[in-house]
C-alpha cells in the first residue's frame, strides 16, 4: 500500500516544478487506492482547468472533493473561479451562499467573490456593498487594503459607466 500523504506531497512538488504529467500520474495512483481523497480531487480539478482547459473534468473533480470532505476549503475556491470563468452566475450565487455555511471557508473571500460577480455585471452598488462586507469579515490588513482599492476601482468604473448608460455590458461595444 502506498503512503498517500507522501505521494500527494510529491505530486504537489511536481506541480510547483511544472512536472504536470508526473503529478497527474501520482494523483491517479492516489485515487486508485483512496477514491475519496479530497485534496487529490481538488488538485486534479486544478490541473484539468488550468493546464488542459477541460472545465467538465475540472468541475467533476472539484465536486468530488467537496462531496468527499465538505470542510476541505480549497475546492470551493477553485469551483467558484470555474463558475465565474464560465459565466454561470446563477450557479455561482448558490455555491457562494453555501460557502457561507462552511465553517472552514474565509467569509471575506465569499463576499469578495459576490462583489466580483456584481462588478462584472456592472451592478456597482452591490459590488461595493459586498466589498464592504468582505472588509468587515477580514482580519488581514493587506486584504482590507485590497478591498478598499477594489471599492475605488468600482467608483471609477461607475463614473465611466454613467457615460454609457445605454450600453449593455453583456453585448460588448458593438451595439
Amino acid at each position: 500500500m502506498i503512503n498517500i500523504e507522501e505521494l500527494f506531497l510529491e505530486a504537489e512538488a511536481d506541480i510547483k516544478n511544472n512536472a504536470h504529467v508526473e503529478a497527474l500520474r501520482k494523483y491517479e495512483t492516489i485515487l486508485y487506492d483512496e477514491p475519496n481523497h479530497a485534496p487529490t480531487h481538488n488538485s486534479l480539478g486544478w490541473i484539468y482547468k488550468t493546464q488542459f482547459d477541460d472545465y467538465k473534468k475540472a468541475e467533476t473533480h472539484f465536486k468530488a472533493a467537496m462531496k468527499s470532505d465538505p470542510n476541505y476549503p480549497h475546492p470551493y475556491f477553485h469551483y467558484a473561479v470555474l463558475l465565474t470563468d464560465m459565466e454561470r452566475y446563477g450557479e455561482l450565487r448558490k455555491h457562494l451562499e453555501h460557502c457561507l455555511t462552511v465553517p472552514t471557508i474565509d467569509k471575506s473571500w465569499v463576499y469578495y467573490r459576490f462583489a466580483i460577480v456584481a462588478e462584472l455585471k456592472m451592478d456597482i452598488e452591490t459590488a461595493i456593498e459586498n466589498f464592504e462586507k468582505a472588509i468587515l469579515c477580514s482580519l488581514n490588513d493587506d486584504k482590507i487594503k485590497e478591498y478598499y482599492a477594489d471599492i475605488e476601482r468600482c467608483k471609477k468604473k461607475n463614473e465611466i459607466f454613467l457615460k454609457y448608460s445605454g450600453w449593455d455590458v453583456s453585448k460588448g461595444f458593438d451595439q
